[in-house]
C-alpha cells in the first residue's frame, strides 16, 4: 500500500510578536561570533533575547547532537531524519513559544543548513529536505537569514586549532564542503528578501554592523506595523 504524501506547510516567515534570525555558513565562518554580537546588541537595546542553535537548542537536541555528530556511524537518510526531529522538537518548545512571547530569537544553523548539508552535500535531494523540514517546523522561516560565506578550505583551517576532534560532517571532505556552500550561495540568491549574504573574512566588527544594520531595520518596520 502507498502511503500520502504529507502535505507540506506553506512556509510562514512572520511570526506575531517577536522576530527570528537564523545565522548559516560553512564550519568555522564565525556563527557562533556573529549570534553572540548580536544578541548583546539587541539586549542593549532592551530586547529579550533567546539565542540557540541546532542541533543542541534544548535538552533532547544536546542528546540528538552528540549522537548525530559525534556518536557511531549513521547513514545519510538516518542523519537528516535526527536533524528534522531536532528542529521539530526546538522549534515547538523554544522557539515559537518565544516568539509568541515577542522576544527576538537568534539561532547558530537552522533548517536551510539541513538542504545544504543533507540535500545536497550527501546528495538526499535538496526539495525532499526542505520539505521534510518545513513539514517538521510547521511551515517556520526566519524574517532574516544571514549567510556568512566562506572558503570552505579557510573555514576548516579556522577549526584546526581547535583542541576536539572535527565532527562527522567537519571531517566530510572538500567535495562536500564545495556543494554545501554552492547550495548556500543557490539559496540566498533565490530569495534575497530573506537572505543577507556577508563576506565571513572581513573583520569581525564590520560584519556585526552590517548585521545589526539590517536587523535594526526590521525591528523599526515591525514598530511601525504595529502603531
Amino acid at each position: 500500500m502507498t502511503l500520502p504524501h504529507p502535505p507540506t506547510p506553506a512556509p510562514s516567515p512572520a511570526a506575531p510578536g517577536g522576530l527570528f534570525v537564523s545565522f548559516e555558513g560553512g564550519d568555522g565562518a564565525g556563527k557562533s561570533t556573529q549570534s553572540r554580537l548580536l544578541g548583546d546588541w539587541l539586549t542593549g537595546l532592551g530586547r529579550t533575547v533567546v539565542l540557540t542553535r541546532e542541533p543542541g537548542g534544548t535538552e533532547l537536541g544536546r542528546v540528538l547532537r552528540r549522537e548525530v555528530l559525534h556518536g557511531g556511524h549513521v547513514d545519510p537518510r538516518t542523519e537528516a531524519l535526527l536533524y528534522a526531529a531536532d528542529r521539530a522538537h526546538h522549534v515547538a518548545s523554544l522557539v515559537r513559544p518565544a516568539l509568541a512571547a515577542g522576544s527576538v530569537v537568534v539561532t547558530d544553523r537552522y533548517l536551510d543548513s539541513s538542504v545544504a548539508y543533507q540535500g545536497s552535500g550527501r546528495d538526499l535531494g535538496a526539495q525532499e529536505v526542505e520539505d521534510l523540514s518545513l513539514w517538521a517546523t510547521g511551515g517556520l522561516l526566519p524574517a532574516l537569514t544571514v549567510l556568512l560565506d566562506l572558503d570552505p578550505a579557510a573555514g576548516l583551517g579556522r577549526l584546526s586549532a581547535r583542541a576536539d576532534q572535527p565532527d562527522r560532517l567537519e571531517s566530510a571532505g572538500d567535495d562536500f564542503h564545495r556543494r554545501t556552500r554552492e547550495a548556500f550561495l543557490a539559496r540566498a540568491a533565490a530569495d534575497p528578501g530573506r537572505w543577507l549574504v556577508l563576506d565571513a573574512a572581513r573583520p569581525v566588527d564590520e560584519i556585526a554592523a552590517d548585521v545589526r544594520a539590517r536587523v535594526g531595520a526590521l525591528l523599526e518596520h515591525a514598530a511601525g506595523g504595529a502603531r
